[in-house]
């Protein structure tokens, strides 16, 4: 199963090694029908993950049921998940199913699975091995068949220690566990996630969207994400709002940072759904990266130019006279375009990054650490990008 297509049906964002890594466990796992154990910190995106895994499975046509255990009380948790009949408690006016019963031939996501009472543990653990449960105030056994996608921010093992969590559990869910990784473990995505949410956010609003600098998204590649995707979202709408459409400056964001961290954490609404499929999204991106680009190479032409006045705090050697930091190849210095209309029909986003590479690389005169900072992308993927366009005899210093 393509990693692609994944991202494709279930538009995850993220192009980082680390993600890569989860997704290839996503194709390995989806299509063998076996208990899944997502973990991961508060905000990293475990019930998107979950989707994807239900997506691509056997079961994709039927539905997905999502249980967060953390949200319900205790006095009714079984309840919720087996049903119940009528007259099993005082506010048990006719027979209900529950989640596992409307899950039938589907999926069940049960999300804070560490959450889940002992008492509740141990029917968890029969309905898993055996597909049997009992509904609240029934005498007679019901029979389902789901697959179970189980997530946790917690460490299971260190609960099964406490004695909060049952061992025997533990193991029936831990089939195959997938980690995932922080905000902080992905910084190399926080520029395309910036852009998803960022256009999503504008659009459903109508509002007016002039991008990020690069200095900007610099800087939130330097924020330590505590709240990771969620925290990222909640402050990329904040701070288009109270901007009014402005262009997002490092000076913004880091005076909203100071002044909003305390907020970020509220918003719930966990992001990278969108009706938008992944290919049109990152087409969209792009352009949109593309156009901002033009903008600063303008602004960069306007300093080079003698007959304009320097502009206070911009050194002009940022330019430099040497052949090889001119636009080559794909990119056009004397257009109203970015790219050369000649390229268009030829060129493909690996032409454009290939080329960004090349650059940045005789830029800092092959400084690897630089160059991966000033891309935006780890060591490791700039080094695999070099290996993948055989680039070594390419560059030098």
């Amino acid at each position: 199963m393509n990693i692609e297509n994944i991202q494709k049906k279930s538009g995850i964002v993220g192009r980082s090694d680390s993600i890569a890594k989860v997704l290839e466990m996503v194709a390995q796992v989806s299509p063998v029908d076996i208990s899944v154990l997502i973990s991961g910190e508060s905000g990293t995106g475990k019930e998107i993950f979950a989707k994807a895994i239900h997506q691509n499975s056997k079961r994709s046509h039927e539905s997905i049921v999502t249980v967060n255990c953390g949200a319900i009380p205790e006095g009714i948790i079984e309840s919720e998940l087996f049903g119940h009949k009528k007259g099993a408690y005082t506010d048990a006016k006719g027979d209900r199913k529950g989640y596992f019963e409307t899950a039938n031939k589907g999926s069940i996501f049960l999300d804070e699975i560490g959450e889940t009472p002992l008492e509740t543990q141990v029917k968890l653990l029969r309905v898993i091995e055996s597909g049997e449960f009992m509904p609240v105030g029934e005498s007679k056994i019901k029979k389902t068949d789901v697959r179970i996608i189980a997530a946790t921010n917690k460490d299971l093992a260190v609960l099964v220690e406490k004695g909060k969590f049952r061992q025997d559990l533990y193991y029936r869910l831990n089939t195959v566990s997938i980690q995932l990784p922080s905000l902080n473990e992905r910084v190399e995505d926080i520029a395309l996630l910036v852009e998803r949410f960022a256009l999503e956010f504008t659009r459903n609003n109508d509002m007016v969207y002039r991008g990020f600098v690069p200095d900007a998204i610099r800087h939130m590649k330097n924020h330590e994400w505590k709240g990771n995707i969620r925290e990222l979202k909640n402050f990329v709408e904040s701070i288009i709002v109270l901007e009014k459409g402005e262009r997002i400056t490092a000076d913004m964001v880091e005076s909203q940072l100071g002044k909003n961290q305390a907020n970020y954490l509220k918003n719930d609404a966990l992001p990278v759904l969108t009706n938008q499929t992944a290919d049109s999204a990152e087409r969209e991106l792009i352009l949109r990266q593309l156009f901002l680009l033009r903008q600063d190479v303008e602004f960069l032409k306007q300093l080079a130019s003698p007959t304009q006045t320097p502009i206070a705090g911009v050194s002009t050697p940022l330019l430099d006279s040497n052949e090889n930091q001119k636009p080559s190849g794909l990119i056009n210095e004397d257009s109203e375009y970015f790219i050369k209309n000649s390229s268009i029909g030829d060129m493909t986003i690996q032409d454009l990054e290939k080329e960004a590479i090349i650059r940045t690389l005789k830029f800092f005169n092959n400084n690897r650490r630089a160059s991966a900072k000033s891309l935006g992308m780890s060591e490791r993927t700039l080094y695999r990008k070099i290996n993948f366009y055989g680039l070594d005899r390419k560059i030098k210093s």
